[in-house]
Protein backbone atom coordinates (compact mmCIF):
# COMPACT_ATOMS: atom_id res chain seq x y z
CA UNK A 1 0.00 0.00 0.00
CA UNK A 2 1.40 3.42 -0.95
CA UNK A 3 0.77 6.33 1.66
CA UNK A 4 -2.59 7.95 -0.29
CA UNK A 5 -3.88 4.19 0.37
CA UNK A 6 -3.09 3.74 3.50
CA UNK A 7 -4.63 7.41 4.80
CA UNK A 8 -7.34 6.25 2.72
CA UNK A 9 -7.79 2.56 4.28
CA UNK A 10 -7.45 4.72 8.11
CA UNK A 11 -10.61 6.97 6.83
CA UNK A 12 -12.75 3.55 6.15
CA UNK A 13 -11.98 2.09 9.04
CA UNK A 14 -12.91 5.24 11.63
CA UNK A 15 -16.32 5.13 10.53
CA UNK A 16 -16.27 1.59 12.57
CA UNK A 17 -16.29 3.59 15.64
CA UNK A 18 -15.53 2.07 19.08
CA UNK A 19 -16.22 -1.24 20.66
CA UNK A 20 -15.25 -2.20 23.97
CA UNK A 21 -14.01 -6.39 24.24
CA UNK A 22 -11.30 -8.48 23.35
CA UNK A 23 -12.95 -10.80 20.85
CA UNK A 24 -11.77 -9.24 17.90
CA UNK A 25 -8.48 -8.01 18.66
CA UNK A 26 -7.82 -11.55 20.05
CA UNK A 27 -8.67 -13.04 16.57
CA UNK A 28 -6.88 -10.37 14.45
CA UNK A 29 -3.66 -10.79 16.20
CA UNK A 30 -4.19 -14.71 16.18
CA UNK A 31 -3.98 -13.93 12.31
CA UNK A 32 -0.59 -12.28 12.94
CA UNK A 33 1.21 -14.65 14.94
CA UNK A 34 0.52 -13.37 18.15
CA UNK A 35 3.51 -10.46 18.00
CA UNK A 36 2.32 -9.34 21.64
CA UNK A 37 3.45 -12.34 23.09
CA UNK A 38 7.05 -12.21 22.45
CA UNK A 39 6.94 -8.82 24.04
CA UNK A 40 7.42 -7.63 27.47
CA UNK A 41 4.95 -4.40 29.09
CA UNK A 42 4.42 -1.88 31.00
CA UNK A 43 0.48 -0.89 30.86
CA UNK A 44 -0.81 2.40 32.04
CA UNK A 45 -4.38 3.14 32.69
CA UNK A 46 -6.05 6.24 34.47
CA UNK A 47 -8.18 9.30 33.89
CA UNK A 48 -5.12 12.03 34.15
CA UNK A 49 -1.41 11.29 33.56
CA UNK A 50 -0.98 8.66 31.53
CA UNK A 51 0.98 10.20 28.73
CA UNK A 52 2.84 11.79 30.78
CA UNK A 53 4.06 8.86 33.03
CA UNK A 54 4.28 7.12 29.92
CA UNK A 55 6.72 9.82 28.42
CA UNK A 56 8.60 10.22 32.02
CA UNK A 57 9.58 6.52 32.22
CA UNK A 58 9.98 5.93 27.96
CA UNK A 59 12.76 8.10 28.51
CA UNK A 60 14.45 6.92 31.26
CA UNK A 61 14.26 3.62 29.84
CA UNK A 62 15.90 4.81 26.58
CA UNK A 63 18.43 6.66 28.85
CA UNK A 64 19.03 3.94 30.45
CA UNK A 65 20.30 2.00 27.17
CA UNK A 66 16.90 -0.29 26.29
CA UNK A 67 15.15 -0.81 23.48
CA UNK A 68 11.70 0.95 24.66
CA UNK A 69 8.35 0.58 22.51
CA UNK A 70 5.76 3.25 23.13
CA UNK A 71 2.09 3.49 22.31
CA UNK A 72 -0.14 6.62 23.06
CA UNK A 73 -2.94 8.07 22.33
CA UNK A 74 -4.13 10.83 21.22
CA UNK A 75 -1.66 12.48 19.54
CA UNK A 76 -0.88 16.11 18.91
CA UNK A 77 0.75 17.06 15.45
CA UNK A 78 1.53 13.75 13.45
CA UNK A 79 -0.45 10.13 13.52
CA UNK A 80 2.48 8.36 13.39
CA UNK A 81 3.69 9.59 16.76
CA UNK A 82 0.93 7.00 18.03
CA UNK A 83 3.79 4.38 17.75
CA UNK A 84 7.48 5.37 18.27
CA UNK A 85 10.79 3.30 19.50
CA UNK A 86 13.22 5.07 21.76
CA UNK A 87 11.35 8.27 20.79
CA UNK A 88 11.16 8.11 17.23
CA UNK A 89 8.14 7.59 15.00
CA UNK A 90 6.92 4.88 13.04
CA UNK A 91 8.45 5.38 9.98
CA UNK A 92 6.08 5.92 7.10
CA UNK A 93 7.72 2.68 4.55
CA UNK A 94 7.05 0.90 7.92
CA UNK A 95 3.70 1.82 8.62
CA UNK A 96 2.50 1.28 5.28
CA UNK A 97 4.50 -2.25 5.28
CA UNK A 98 2.28 -2.66 8.69
CA UNK A 99 -0.77 -1.79 7.39
CA UNK A 100 -0.39 -3.72 4.41
CA UNK A 101 -0.21 -7.10 6.11
CA UNK A 102 -2.83 -6.17 8.86
CA UNK A 103 -5.34 -5.50 5.57
CA UNK A 104 -4.89 -8.53 4.49
CA UNK A 105 -5.49 -10.67 7.83
CA UNK A 106 -8.50 -8.53 8.82
CA UNK A 107 -9.78 -9.75 4.77
CA UNK A 108 -9.15 -13.42 5.78
CA UNK A 109 -11.38 -12.27 8.68
CA UNK A 110 -14.05 -11.23 7.33
CA UNK A 111 -13.98 -13.81 4.61
CA UNK A 112 -14.69 -16.02 7.24
CA UNK A 113 -17.57 -13.84 8.62
CA UNK A 114 -16.51 -12.31 11.36
CA UNK A 115 -16.75 -8.37 11.79
CA UNK A 116 -14.33 -6.23 11.33
CA UNK A 117 -11.58 -4.45 14.01
CA UNK A 118 -12.44 -0.95 14.90
CA UNK A 119 -9.31 1.51 13.84
CA UNK A 120 -8.08 1.35 17.73
CA UNK A 121 -7.84 -1.98 17.70
CA UNK A 122 -5.61 -2.18 14.05
CA UNK A 123 -3.73 0.99 15.67
CA UNK A 124 -2.83 -1.27 18.60
CA UNK A 125 -2.49 -4.51 16.51
CA UNK A 126 0.06 -2.45 14.24
CA UNK A 127 1.96 -1.05 17.33
CA UNK A 128 2.70 -4.96 18.46
CA UNK A 129 3.82 -5.78 15.25
CA UNK A 130 6.48 -3.15 14.90
CA UNK A 131 7.50 -3.61 18.29
CA UNK A 132 8.50 -6.99 17.95
CA UNK A 133 10.09 -5.84 14.44
CA UNK A 134 12.04 -3.73 16.18
CA UNK A 135 13.15 -6.16 18.79
CA UNK A 136 11.98 -3.57 21.70
CA UNK A 137 13.47 -5.14 24.90
CA UNK A 138 10.18 -3.17 26.53
CA UNK A 139 6.91 -1.19 25.57
CA UNK A 140 5.34 1.11 27.55
CA UNK A 141 1.64 0.66 26.80
CA UNK A 142 -1.26 3.24 27.04
CA UNK A 143 -4.85 2.18 27.56
CA UNK A 144 -7.10 3.98 25.22
CA UNK A 145 -10.41 3.90 26.85
CA UNK A 146 -10.69 2.35 30.31
CA UNK A 147 -8.70 -0.23 31.02
CA UNK A 148 -10.42 -4.30 31.23
CA UNK A 149 -12.15 -4.21 27.73
CA UNK A 150 -9.71 -2.18 26.47
CA UNK A 151 -7.66 -3.46 23.28
CA UNK A 152 -4.37 -3.10 25.06
CA UNK A 153 -5.42 -5.04 28.02
CA UNK A 154 -4.86 -8.67 25.26
CA UNK A 155 -1.31 -8.60 26.53
CA UNK A 156 -0.72 -11.04 29.40
CA UNK A 157 3.41 -10.19 29.78
CA UNK A 158 2.61 -7.30 32.13
CA UNK A 159 5.79 -6.51 34.41
CA UNK A 160 4.13 -3.59 36.20
CA UNK A 161 0.46 -2.15 35.64
CA UNK A 162 0.58 1.77 36.82
CA UNK A 163 -2.62 3.36 37.44
CA UNK A 164 -2.50 7.56 37.18
CA UNK A 165 -4.87 9.00 38.80
CA UNK A 166 -8.43 8.32 38.64
CA UNK A 167 -11.76 10.68 38.23
CA UNK A 168 -15.11 10.77 36.29
CA UNK A 169 -14.27 10.88 32.65
CA UNK A 170 -16.00 8.19 29.66
CA UNK A 171 -18.98 7.60 32.23
CA UNK A 172 -21.07 6.46 29.26
CA UNK A 173 -18.44 3.70 28.41
CA UNK A 174 -17.12 3.14 32.44
CA UNK A 175 -19.88 4.14 34.60
CA UNK A 176 -21.19 6.62 36.55
CA UNK A 177 -19.55 5.98 40.08
CA UNK A 178 -15.92 6.77 40.68
CA UNK A 179 -15.63 2.72 42.13
CA UNK A 180 -16.99 1.47 38.26
CA UNK A 181 -14.53 3.40 36.43
CA UNK A 182 -11.50 2.24 38.80
CA UNK A 183 -12.61 -1.46 38.21
CA UNK A 184 -12.58 -0.64 34.51
CA UNK A 185 -9.09 1.17 34.87
CA UNK A 186 -7.81 -1.57 37.62
CA UNK A 187 -8.52 -4.42 34.92
CA UNK A 188 -5.26 -3.91 33.51
CA UNK A 189 -3.98 -5.55 36.79
CA UNK A 190 -2.50 -9.06 36.01
CA UNK A 191 -0.87 -12.04 38.01
CA UNK A 192 2.97 -11.66 39.00
CA UNK A 193 2.68 -7.60 38.13
CA UNK A 194 4.04 -5.19 40.33
CA UNK A 195 1.21 -2.62 40.53
CA UNK A 196 2.11 1.35 41.20
CA UNK A 197 -0.50 3.65 41.71
CA UNK A 198 -0.50 7.32 42.05
CA UNK A 199 -2.20 8.74 45.35
CA UNK A 200 -6.29 7.86 44.96
CA UNK A 201 -9.46 8.96 46.24
CA UNK A 202 -10.29 6.71 48.83
CA UNK A 203 -13.04 4.72 46.89
CA UNK A 204 -10.55 4.35 44.06
CA UNK A 205 -7.99 3.34 46.15
CA UNK A 206 -10.34 0.46 47.86
CA UNK A 207 -10.76 -1.32 44.19
CA UNK A 208 -7.18 -0.90 43.38
CA UNK A 209 -6.22 -2.74 46.41
CA UNK A 210 -8.71 -5.69 46.48
CA UNK A 211 -7.90 -6.28 42.53
CA UNK A 212 -3.98 -6.19 43.96
CA UNK A 213 -5.38 -8.72 46.94
CA UNK A 214 -7.21 -10.72 43.99
CA UNK A 215 -3.99 -11.26 41.79
CA UNK A 216 -1.81 -11.87 44.49
CA UNK A 217 0.17 -8.26 43.24
CA UNK A 218 2.75 -6.18 45.28
CA UNK A 219 1.10 -2.58 45.60
CA UNK A 220 3.14 0.28 45.80
CA UNK A 221 1.79 3.85 46.12
CA UNK A 222 3.87 7.02 45.22
CA UNK A 223 3.68 9.77 47.68
CA UNK A 224 3.69 13.77 46.92
CA UNK A 225 6.94 15.18 46.25
CA UNK A 226 8.91 17.72 48.60
CA UNK A 227 10.08 21.09 48.71
CA UNK A 228 8.92 21.13 45.06
CA UNK A 229 10.04 24.71 43.36
CA UNK A 230 8.10 25.00 40.34
CA UNK A 231 9.16 27.02 37.14
CA UNK A 232 8.12 27.16 34.09
CA UNK A 233 10.89 25.74 32.21
CA UNK A 234 12.11 23.62 34.88
CA UNK A 235 10.77 22.25 38.51
CA UNK A 236 12.88 20.70 41.20
CA UNK A 237 11.62 18.52 43.60
CA UNK A 238 12.86 15.75 47.15
CA UNK A 239 11.32 12.31 46.50
CA UNK A 240 11.87 10.01 49.53
CA UNK A 241 15.63 9.65 49.94
CA UNK A 242 16.39 11.07 46.59
CA UNK A 243 17.12 15.09 46.50
CA UNK A 244 17.05 17.59 44.20
CA UNK A 245 15.51 15.91 40.98
CA UNK A 246 14.64 18.00 37.97
CA UNK A 247 11.79 17.79 35.17
CA UNK A 248 11.86 20.38 32.19
CA UNK A 249 7.59 19.95 32.26
CA UNK A 250 5.87 22.46 33.48
CA UNK A 251 2.34 21.99 35.35
CA UNK A 252 1.69 21.73 39.27
CA UNK A 253 0.90 17.78 38.76
CA UNK A 254 4.34 17.40 36.76
CA UNK A 255 6.20 16.55 40.03
CA UNK A 256 3.77 13.88 41.12
CA UNK A 257 3.57 11.90 37.90
CA UNK A 258 7.49 12.24 38.07
CA UNK A 259 7.33 10.26 41.47
CA UNK A 260 4.89 7.49 39.74
CA UNK A 261 7.67 6.99 36.96
CA UNK A 262 9.86 7.11 39.33
CA UNK A 263 8.56 4.14 41.39
CA UNK A 264 8.03 2.05 38.30
CA UNK A 265 11.56 2.27 37.63
CA UNK A 266 12.15 0.99 40.94
CA UNK A 267 9.45 -1.63 40.61
CA UNK A 268 11.76 -2.68 37.10
CA UNK A 269 14.78 -3.11 38.91
CA UNK A 270 13.13 -5.67 41.15
CA UNK A 271 12.31 -7.47 38.02
CA UNK A 272 15.80 -7.74 36.80
CA UNK A 273 16.21 -4.01 34.60
CA UNK A 274 19.68 -2.37 35.44
CA UNK A 275 18.49 1.82 35.79
CA UNK A 276 21.28 3.58 37.57
CA UNK A 277 20.74 6.49 39.65
CA UNK A 278 22.04 9.08 37.36
CA UNK A 279 20.41 7.61 34.17
CA UNK A 280 16.63 7.92 36.18
CA UNK A 281 17.78 12.04 36.73
CA UNK A 282 19.22 12.26 33.44
CA UNK A 283 15.85 10.41 31.87
CA UNK A 284 13.46 12.70 33.91
CA UNK A 285 14.85 16.31 33.02
CA UNK A 286 14.93 15.23 29.22
CA UNK A 287 11.45 14.05 29.01
CA UNK A 288 9.40 16.61 26.91
CA UNK A 289 6.19 16.04 26.18
CA UNK A 290 3.58 18.44 24.01
CA UNK A 291 0.12 19.60 25.19
CA UNK A 292 0.41 19.81 28.75
CA UNK A 293 1.19 23.06 30.14
CA UNK A 294 3.59 23.34 27.30
CA UNK A 295 5.01 26.85 27.27
CA UNK A 296 5.19 27.84 23.40
CA UNK A 297 6.49 31.82 23.38
CA UNK A 298 7.44 34.34 26.03
CA UNK A 299 6.60 37.83 25.77
CA UNK A 300 3.15 37.51 25.43
CA UNK A 301 3.16 34.05 27.52
CA UNK A 302 2.07 31.61 25.36
CA UNK A 303 0.77 28.04 27.25
CA UNK A 304 -1.09 25.15 25.42
CA UNK A 305 -2.92 22.43 27.93
CA UNK A 306 -4.68 19.54 27.06
CA UNK A 307 -7.64 19.52 30.45
CA UNK A 308 -10.53 18.43 29.06
CA UNK A 309 -12.45 17.06 31.98
CA UNK A 310 -13.20 18.27 35.56
CA UNK A 311 -10.12 17.03 36.99
CA UNK A 312 -7.73 18.36 34.84
CA UNK A 313 -9.38 21.75 34.63
CA UNK A 314 -9.25 21.91 38.37
CA UNK A 315 -5.44 21.34 38.17
CA UNK A 316 -5.42 23.33 35.20
CA UNK A 317 -6.96 26.55 37.74
CA UNK A 318 -4.41 25.54 40.10
CA UNK A 319 -1.25 26.17 38.21
CA UNK A 320 -2.71 29.66 36.94
CA UNK A 321 -2.64 30.78 40.61
CA UNK A 322 1.07 29.38 41.04
CA UNK A 323 2.66 30.08 37.48
CA UNK A 324 0.45 33.05 36.77
CA UNK A 325 -0.92 34.58 39.82
CA UNK A 326 -1.35 38.28 39.22
CA UNK A 327 -0.58 38.18 35.18
CA UNK A 328 -4.53 38.83 33.57
CA UNK A 329 -4.77 35.53 30.75
CA UNK A 330 -6.72 35.98 27.12
CA UNK A 331 -7.99 31.99 27.02
CA UNK A 332 -8.33 30.52 24.00
CA UNK A 333 -10.84 27.32 24.60
CA UNK A 334 -11.96 24.37 22.25
CA UNK A 335 -13.75 21.18 23.45
CA UNK A 336 -15.57 18.13 22.38
CA UNK A 337 -18.96 17.94 22.77
CA UNK A 338 -19.00 14.71 24.55
CA UNK A 339 -16.48 16.44 27.25
CA UNK A 340 -17.64 17.85 30.29
CA UNK A 341 -17.04 21.62 29.25
CA UNK A 342 -19.93 23.11 31.41
CA UNK A 343 -17.82 21.86 34.70
CA UNK A 344 -14.75 22.74 32.72
CA UNK A 345 -15.96 26.27 32.54
CA UNK A 346 -17.29 26.42 35.72
CA UNK A 347 -13.95 26.26 37.19
CA UNK A 348 -11.90 28.22 34.81
CA UNK A 349 -13.95 30.73 32.99
CA UNK A 350 -14.02 33.61 35.79
CA UNK A 351 -10.02 33.85 36.02
CA UNK A 352 -10.05 35.00 32.40
CA UNK A 353 -9.43 38.81 31.27
CA UNK A 354 -11.33 37.70 27.76
CA UNK A 355 -12.50 33.90 26.41
CA UNK A 356 -11.99 33.65 22.40
CA UNK A 357 -14.20 30.41 21.43
CA UNK A 358 -13.12 27.58 18.60
CA UNK A 359 -14.56 25.26 16.97
CA UNK A 360 -11.87 21.83 17.05
CA UNK A 361 -11.70 21.41 13.26
CA UNK A 362 -11.88 18.37 11.31
CA UNK A 363 -13.68 16.75 14.32
CA UNK A 364 -17.10 15.52 13.93
CA UNK A 365 -17.41 15.44 17.92
CA UNK A 366 -16.12 19.32 18.11
CA UNK A 367 -18.62 21.08 19.83
CA UNK A 368 -19.37 24.44 17.91
CA UNK A 369 -17.57 27.59 18.59
CA UNK A 370 -20.86 29.94 19.54
CA UNK A 371 -22.87 26.99 21.78
CA UNK A 372 -19.23 27.00 23.49
CA UNK A 373 -19.44 30.79 23.49
CA UNK A 374 -22.80 30.76 25.00
CA UNK A 375 -22.51 28.66 27.61
CA UNK A 376 -18.59 30.64 28.79
CA UNK A 377 -20.91 34.10 28.78
CA UNK A 378 -22.91 32.68 31.82
CA UNK A 379 -19.40 33.06 34.15
CA UNK A 380 -17.83 35.80 32.14
CA UNK A 381 -19.34 38.27 30.09
CA UNK A 382 -16.07 38.88 27.78
CA UNK A 383 -16.64 36.25 25.03
CA UNK A 384 -15.65 36.06 21.22
CA UNK A 385 -15.87 33.49 18.74
CA UNK A 386 -13.17 33.05 16.69
CA UNK A 387 -14.02 31.45 13.16
CA UNK A 388 -10.38 29.74 12.47
CA UNK A 389 -7.94 29.12 15.14
CA UNK A 390 -5.34 31.29 13.01
CA UNK A 391 -7.97 34.26 13.85
CA UNK A 392 -7.82 32.80 17.44
CA UNK A 393 -4.54 33.42 17.59
CA UNK A 394 -4.14 36.57 16.06
CA UNK A 395 -6.94 38.13 18.11
CA UNK A 396 -5.55 37.00 21.37
CA UNK A 397 -2.17 38.51 20.46
CA UNK A 398 -4.09 41.60 19.96
CA UNK A 399 -5.77 41.55 23.47
CA UNK A 400 -2.87 40.64 25.24
CA UNK A 401 -0.73 43.33 24.30
CA UNK A 402 2.05 43.76 26.96
CA UNK A 403 0.33 42.63 29.84
CA UNK A 404 -1.67 39.45 29.51
CA UNK A 405 -0.79 36.13 28.84
CA UNK A 406 -2.50 33.82 26.25
CA UNK A 407 -3.83 30.15 28.15
CA UNK A 408 -4.65 27.45 24.94
CA UNK A 409 -7.15 24.31 26.75
CA UNK A 410 -10.05 22.05 26.26
CA UNK A 411 -8.79 19.50 23.56
CA UNK A 412 -5.76 17.83 22.66
CA UNK A 413 -7.26 17.59 19.32
CA UNK A 414 -6.35 20.72 18.05
CA UNK A 415 -3.49 21.47 19.39
CA UNK A 416 -0.92 20.59 17.26
CA UNK A 417 -2.34 22.51 14.36
CA UNK A 418 -2.56 25.45 16.93
CA UNK A 419 1.15 24.73 18.01
CA UNK A 420 2.23 25.10 14.40
CA UNK A 421 0.40 28.74 13.80
CA UNK A 422 2.65 29.94 16.76
CA UNK A 423 5.74 28.25 15.23
CA UNK A 424 4.58 30.06 11.90
CA UNK A 425 4.02 33.15 14.31
CA UNK A 426 7.10 33.26 16.00
CA UNK A 427 10.57 31.99 14.63
CA UNK A 428 12.03 31.75 18.32
CA UNK A 429 9.88 29.37 20.22
CA UNK A 430 11.35 29.42 23.95
CA UNK A 431 10.31 25.97 25.80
Amino acid sequence: MTEREVKEYIEQVSTYGSILGLDSIRMLLGYMGNPQEQLKFIHIAGTNGKGSVLAYISTILTTAGYRTGRYLSPVISEYREKIQVNGKMISKAALCEGITYIRECVTKMEAEGNPSPTLFEIETALAFWYFKKKKCDIVVLETGLGGILDATNIITNTLVAVITSISYDHMAFLGNSLTQIALAKAGIIKDDAIVVSAVQQEEAARVIEQKCAEHKCQLVVSKKPQQVKYGLKKQTFCYKERKKLSISLAGLWQPENACVAIEVCDALTQKGFVIREEQMQKGLLHTTWNGRFTLLHQKPYFVMDGAHNEDAAKRLKESIEVYFPNTPLIYIIGVLKDKEHEKILQITAKRAAHIITITPPDNPRAMQAYELAIEAREYNPNVTVADSLEEAVEMAILLAGDKCGILVFGSLSYLGRLQSIVLNKWKTIKR
